[in-house]
C-alpha cells in the first residue's frame, strides 16, 4: 500500500499561495527559464560537429583514393590489400582509417566547444558531393583524360 503525502496548498507550493488569476506566477516562469539557460550553456555541439565533418572527410577520402588508385599504377598497387578485389580493398579500408582518425582528432579539438554547426554541415556536404563526384566513372575519366 502506498503512502501519499498530503498537505495544504501552501505546503505543496513551497509557501506560495496558489495563483488563481490565471497569469503565470513569477515562480513558475522563472524556474524553466533558468533551467533552459543552464541546459544550453552546459551542452556543447563540438562532438556532434566533429562526427558530421569527419563523415564528410571520409567520403571525400573514398573519392580521392578511388581516383588515385584508378589513375596511377603505383597507387593501385599500394591500395591492393586483397588481390581478388584489387585496389578497392585498400581504398575503402584507408578511407575508413582517415574517417576514424579525423573523427578522433576533431572530437578532441572540439570536445567542449560550441561551433558553427551550419558551416560544419555545409562543409561536410561539399566534401560528400566531391567524394561522390570523384567516384562517378565519367567524371573520373574526364579528370584522367581518357
Amino acid at each position: 500500500m502506498s503512502t501519499s503525502r498530503t498537505g495544504t496548498s501552501a505546503e505543496r507550493t513551497g509557501g506560495m499561495p496558489p495563483n488563481l488569476g490565471g497569469a503565470p506566477s513569477e515562480r513558475t516562469t522563472a524556474a524553466p527559464r533558468a533551467q533552459a539557460s543552464d541546459a544550453t550553456e552546459a551542452i556543447s555541439n563540438g562532438p556532434a560537429a566533429a562526427a558530421i565533418l569527419a563523415a564528410g572527410i571520409g567520403c571525400f577520402a573514398v573519392g580521392l583514393f578511388a581516383l588515385a588508385g584508378d589513375a596511377f599504377r603505383s597507387f593501385a598497387h599500394f591500395f591492393t590489400f586483397y588481390k581478388p578485389t584489387g585496389p578497392l580493398s585498400g581504398v575503402t579500408t584507408s578511407a575508413i582509417i582517415v574517417w576514424l582518425l579525423s573523427w578522433f582528432v576533431l572530437s578532441r579539438h572540439w570536445g567542449t566547444r560550441s561551433v558553427a554547426l551550419g558551416r560544419v554541415t555545409a562543409a561536410a556536404f561539399v566534401l560528400l558531393a566531391l567524394g561522390v563526384l570523384l567516384t562517378f566513372p565519367p567524371f573520373m575519366d574526364l579528370l584522367q583524360g581518357k
